[in-house]
């Protein structure tokens, strides 16, 4: 008779997201991403893209139902250590996420963190989220989320404000707070004034904390706030708080940028090829 191995059960994280046809972005990359980070994957998928490389062609959204139909049926099975929001496409889709995460307890007042990663757009520019949608981040997502994850661009779309310089990413921070989610994490990957170095803000309402890193010449970044808050929401669903979680974040973002590659004719992704079991015990950022 051949023995049964039996693992240990790793932390369970829930991307709730759309999909990406050319695998660099969306729920493709938060699999790999919590794969990556030692947890296991879990999936609610809100709308399906035509997508590649260079542009996305179609939007096909999931029934508002069917997305929160997902959330609950894994919660009240499996269990979620940690979610994290992707492209979420329309209020009415914001609406049933809601309505899941305050039956199963996620979020605010619930017992799972959350991660909202307000996706607006493409990296190409491609709208991924209706207009009317925004006031539905703002009023309903981000006063139950444990850290949102702006980029610049998202910022402006949500505050009005352009940030050109590390004085208005604090303004930013600060604004975000206020709509009250319980941290702020304001990326500045599209910082301009820093040519060497990529610093991400975290703002808990009291205290700022930068986390730099190299910033590397290459177009191949694909997917990159998905990892980001993917790697955040792991580091939460492993008992690190909210800075460690960044940390961790920042850690293996470092890493994935470094090792992103050419796809196709437009922006490869990120990698996690380069990631070993356990190489946050290791990893020099």
């Amino acid at each position: 008779m051949v023995e049964r191995t039996i693992g240990t059960t790793p932390p369970r994280v829930m991307t709730i997201a759309g999909t990406d046809s050319g695998g660099g972005a969306g729920v493709t990359a938060d699999l790999r991403a919590f794969a990556a980070c030692g947890v296991h994957g879990c999936v609610a998928v809100t709308a399906v893209t035509v997508q590649n490389s260079v542009s996305v062609s179609a939007v096909h959204t999931i029934p508002p139902e069917t997305v929160a139909a997902q959330i609950e049926t894994v919660a009240t099975d499996i269990g979620l250590d940690a979610v994290k929001t992707g492209m979420l496409a329309t209020t009415a889709i914001i609406e049933a996420i809601v309505g899941a995460c305050d039956r199963v307890g996620i979020g605010s007042g619930g017992r799972t963190p959350f991660v909202v990663d307000p996706v607006a757009a493409s990296m190409g520019g491609d709208p991924l989220l209706a207009d009317d949608a925004l006031d539905a981040y703002r009023t309903q997502l981000f006063p139950r989320a444990t850290v949102i994850t702006p980029n610049l661009d998202e910022v402006r779309l949500l505050i009005g404000l352009d940030v050109h310089d590390r004085k208005a990413q604090y303004e930013a921070a600060r604004a975000l707070h206020a709509l009250g989610p319980k941290y702020v994490l304001v990326k500045g990957g599209h910082l301009k004034e820093d040519v060497d170095v990529c610093v991400d803000l975290l703002f808990d309402g009291e205290t700022f904390t930068e986390f730099p890193g190299p910033r590397f010449s290459t177009g191949n970044t694909h997917g990159s706030g998905d990892n980001m808050a993917s790697a955040i929401a792991s580091g939460l669903a492993k008992g690190l708080d909210a800075r460690a979680a960044t940390a961790f974040a920042k850690a293996y973002l470092v890493q994935a940028v470094r090792w992103s590659y050419p796809l196709g004719a437009g922006h490869g992704p990120v990698s996690t090829q380069w990631a070993m079991p356990g190489w946050w015990n290791k990893i020099e950022s």
